[in-house]
């Protein structure tokens, strides 16, 4: 193997990528109380795997309806919407795939990025807009534990994140239909047409031996270095230091001191444990129905930085590269807090205290 030759310089960077995380995790091991092998295989081992293997399932579902013609078919539910948007069937595709999995659906789009079928804007605002289905991903899960913990307020909340999802996609939508060049367009949907036929088309199983390693060791690359620091991060506590200071720096004008203080501590230190705590206050009185809705969505906000560190920041900069990802990510959720913001702000000056 030569290191000279490009097409042998992925499998260096991952061999070097793999030999420095192991050092750091042999070195943490012998100087962090609490890594043991069940840590390990917990908090790194099987979230990684299955990571990898939603990746993994996103490229290969991406290759093979880019090999096959299959975009339209597939993007017949978000048609209208990315119509709309000028952003084509190849961005409506990894609409439907992102109500099953938000990993695979970001593959989706780097892969149909890296053949050249959709532009880097219509990346962009596709990774926005998919932020719709990955709310319903994950409402089957939230509202049952929601519901039962915090009642009106809980379904009061659920509401407003609701609403900023959807006040964001709209915004998003006409953007695109106003801002994406008359070249953009033509590609959205000259990119949608069936591909050659058979006889010149090369065979999807090759397509794929030939793509999906290379992209899965460039990913790989980053992702588990990445994973692996966070763990470590995690195990030394500078998430909870990071909790703390955060919660003493909030204005507590429009909340009791005391008990907001408790709120954000909990929501930024584990989701169920926040809505039991707000729950909690809410049924002994110290917060009215809309305190505690409000509390809720504070926390959400102010947990970002976190949440956004331990648990998205790998995934960005692995599945996409690390500048694109930190790009990616740090937009993203700047335009999530922005619309909690807004719906919040809406609900303090529009509804009574109850």
């Amino acid at each position: 193997m030569n290191p000279s030759n490009p097409n042998t310089r992925p499998h260096w960077f991952l061999a070097v990528s793999l030999t420095l995380t192991t050092l750091m995790l042999l070195v943490s091991g012998t100087h962090i109380n609490g890594f043991t092998w069940n840590v390990f295989s917990h908090h790194l081992l099987y979230p990684l795997l299955r990571l990898l293997v939603f990746i993994t399932i996103g490229l290969c579902a991406g290759i093979v309806i880019e090999a096959r013609g299959w975009s339209q078919q597939l993007a017949v539910i978000a048609r209208p919407l990315f119509r709309t948007a000028k952003l084509g069937d190849y961005c409506g595709s990894t609409f439907t795939m992102a109500f099953v999995s938000g990993a695979s659906a970001n593959a989706m789009l780097l892969e149909f990025h890296k053949q050249k079928k959709i532009g880097t804007l219509q990346l962009y605002l596709t990774n926005y807009i998919n932020q719709l289905p990955a709310f319903f991903l994950h409402l089957p899960t939230t509202f049952f534990i929601i519901l039962p913990l915090t009642g009106y307020a809980g379904i009061f909340y659920l509401l407003l994140t609701f609403c900023a999802v959807v006040l964001r996609t709209l915004c998003f939508v006409i953007f695109g239909k106003l801002v994406l060049s008359h070249r953009l367009r033509d590609e959205a949907f000259t990119h949608s047409d069936p591909v050659k036929s058979d006889s010149g088309r090369e065979p999807t199983h090759k397509r794929i031996k030939r793509i999906l390693p290379e992209r899965m060791i460039r990913i790989g690359t980053w992702v588990i270095p990445i994973y692996s620091i966070v763990m470590v991060f995690k195990l030394l506590g500078w998430f909870e230091a990071a909790n703390v200071h955060l919660s003493s720096v909030i204005p507590d004008s429009f909340l009791p001191a005391e008990s907001f203080s408790v709120i954000i501590l909990s929501f930024t230190a584990e989701f169920t444990s926040g809505f039991a705590a707000a729950g909690a206050l809410m049924n002994a009185g110290i917060l009215s129905i809309k305190q505690t809705v409000l509390a809720l969505l504070a926390g959400n906000i102010l947990a970002f930085p976190i949440r956004a560190l331990r648990h998205q920041l790998p995934r960005y900069m692995g599945i996409f590269s690390p500048r694109m990802g930190l790009q990616l990510l740090i937009s993203g959720q700047f335009f999530r807090i922005a619309s909690l913001i807004i719906v919040g702000c809406l609900f303090y000056l529009g509804v009574p205290d109850v």
